[in-house]
């Protein structure tokens, strides 16, 4: 099992990432891998100028690393990368990389899901729009939580 993680300051680039994932390839047949961008626009329909994403190095890497520990207790995955940005993004730049493996498509593909979900409402980040009207803090959405909510264990 090879899990990587990592917070990063400066911009990244998800198709580097996928190429230094799938080089330490070995018996895996299958490769899931998620990029998230900023929007162009805020929450509100104005131009977005940055997306902030403030984090505390210490808590936001361990709040990632645990979720990452997750999904590979959980899914039949042989691999994990979660890189996530923090700090001034800017309209485009990518926010998140995510990428699984596994033998066989299905648990790559479930790991990716839950990853994205669960990083999206837990992972410690407190994030604000900055448009030109202002900035604005910014929480997950119904939706979000809704999609998290999806890996909760059965209630009885």
């Amino acid at each position: 099992m090879s899990v990587d993680v990592r917070l990063s300051l400066e911009p990244i680039d998800p198709m580097q990432l996928l190429g230094q994932f799938t080089r330490l390839l070995e018996e895996e047949g299958a490769v899931v891998s998620f990029s998230g961008h900023a929007r162009r626009t805020a929450a509100d329909g104005t131009a977005l100028e940055s997306l902030v994403l403030e984090s505390h190095r210490g808590a936001t890497l361990r709040s990632m690393e645990t979720i990452a520990a997750s999904a590979t207790s959980r899914f039949a995955i042989t691999r994990a990368m979660v890189v996530h940005r923090a700090g001034h993004i800017a309209p485009g730049e990518a926010i998140v990389f995510v990428a699984t493996a596994s033998a066989h498509r299905r648990a790559a593909f479930e790991a990716a899901d839950y990853l994205m979900d669960r990083l999206k409402t837990e992972a410690v980040f407190w994030k604000r729009e900055e448009t030109a009207l202002g900035s604005r803090w910014i929480e997950p959405v119904e939706a979000d939580h809704a999609d998290a909510a999806r890996w909760a264990p059965p209630r009885d």
